[in-house]
C-alpha cells in the first residue's frame, strides 16, 4: 500500500470541512416589502334616469298618467286634496273642499268647478303629494282653462320636501297660471330662494296662442322638461321658455329634486290684481271650470 505524505491528508480534511460549511441550510435575512397604502374610493352616484336633455320628441316612454276617464270622484291612488280656507299666502277667497261638487271626473275630463255660495266661494285643489313625485322628464297637462274676473287656474308643482325644506327653498314651478280678465296670456314662473332664503322668481308672462284667441276656446297642452340644472316650457308642443342653474345665479337650485303636481281654481287673491268680492259677483257668472283631459308624465328611453 501506498503512503501519503501528511501534509496531504490534511488538506483534503480541510477541504471537506469546507464543502460541509457551504451546504448548510439558511435563511435569507431579507426585509419584507412595505406595501404602498391605497386611497378609498368614493362610490360613484348613479346618474339620474333621465339626467340628460333630450328634444321634445324623444320622450316617449309613458311613466304615469291619470286619463280621468271613470265618472264622479278622482282616483284617491293618485291625488289628494288641499282642504280649507284662510287666503293660502295670496289673500284668495275660495275654500278648497274634496266635495265632487267641487272636483269630480266627467265625460273623460278632471273638472275642478269654483262655485258662489252665501259667504263667499268653493273650490277644488289636487295634488300627487304622498302619491307621486317627478324628477326628469316631460309633464304634459292638457286643459281647457276658465275666465272671468277674479278667476285664477293654475298647473303647477312643488318640491316635494317641502314638509322639511319649507318653501321656497323647496322651490315651485307654475306651469300655466291664468289671469281670468286677461284669458288670451298665460305665465309660467319658477320661485327659489337666495342664499338666505329669501323669495327669488324667474319667468316670463305674456305667453299667447298663435292667433291670440283666449284659452278658454279649447283645450292646450301645458308641458314642462326638467333634465339636469334645465327647465323647459312647451305650448302645445312648441317651446317658449327654457331656465337653468346659470340664470338663478349663486341661489339655491332646488329644480333637480322631486316634485309634486297641483291643479286648483282660485277665486280673488293677489294675482288677479285684488278685486272684491262684489267686483267679482257683479263681472262674472258661476260656476268657473277648469277642465283636464289628461295628466302623462314621459321619460326616454
Amino acid at each position: 500500500m501506498q503512503t501519503f505524505p501528511l501534509t496531504r491528508v490534511a488538506g483534503a480534511s480541510l477541504l471537506a470541512l469546507l464543502l460541509i460549511a457551504c451546504t448548510e441550510s439558511k435563511t435569507p435575512n431579507i426585509p419584507a416589502p412595505t406595501p404602498t397604502p391605497t386611497t378609498p374610493t368614493t362610490p360613484t352616484a348613479p346618474a339620474a334616469v333621465n339626467a340628460d336633455s333630450r328634444d321634445y320628441a324623444d320622450y316617449t316612454e309613458l311613466q304615469w298618467a291619470d286619463e280621468f276617464n271613470g265618472s264622479g270622484a278622482i282616483d284617491p291612488a293618485k291625488w289628494m286634496f288641499d282642504l280649507g280656507a284662510g287666503g293660502w299666502g295670496n289673500r284668495e277667497f275660495e275654500t278648497y273642499t274634496n266635495s265632487t261638487d267641487n272636483v269630480y271626473q266627467s265625460g273623460g275630463n278632471l273638472v275642478i268647478q269654483a262655485l258662489q255660495t252665501s259667504g263667499g266661494y268653493t273650490s277644488g285643489r289636487v295634488l300627487t303629494k304622498n302619491k307621486k313625485d317627478f324628477q326628469f322628464g316631460r309633464i304634459d297637462v292638457r286643459a281647457k282653462l276658465p275666465q272671468g274676473v277674479g278667476i285664477w287656474p293654475a298647473i303647477w308643482m312643488l318640491g316635494s320636501d317641502i314638509d322639511t325644506n319649507n318653501w321656497p327653498k323647496c322651490g315651485e314651478v307654475d306651469i300655466m297660471e291664468l289671469r281670468g280678465q286677461t284669458p288670451t296670456e298665460t305665465l309660467t314662473t319658477l320661485h327659489y330662494a337666495d342664499q338666505s332664503g329669501n323669495h327669488q322668481q324667474s319667468g316670463i308672462d305674456h305667453i299667447k296662442l298663435p292667433d291670440g284667441s283666449s284659452f278658454a276656446n279649447d283645450f292646450h297642452t301645458y308641458s314642462v322638461v326638467r333634465s339636469t340644472n334645465q327647465v323647459r316650457f312647451y305650448l302645445d308642443g312648441q317651446l317658449y321658455y327654457t331656465f337653468t342653474k346659470s340664470m338663478a345665479g349663486a341661489n339655491t337650485y332646488p329644480f333637480n329634486n322631486n316634485f309634486f303636481v297641483v291643479l286648483n281654481v282660485a277665486v280673488g287673491g293677489d294675482f288677479v290684481g285684488n278685486p272684491s268680492m262684489a267686483a267679482i259677483n257683479a263681472a262674472t257668472t258661476f260656476p268657473k271650470q277648469m277642465q283636464v283631459d289628461y295628466v302623462r308624465y314621459y321619460q326616454y328611453k
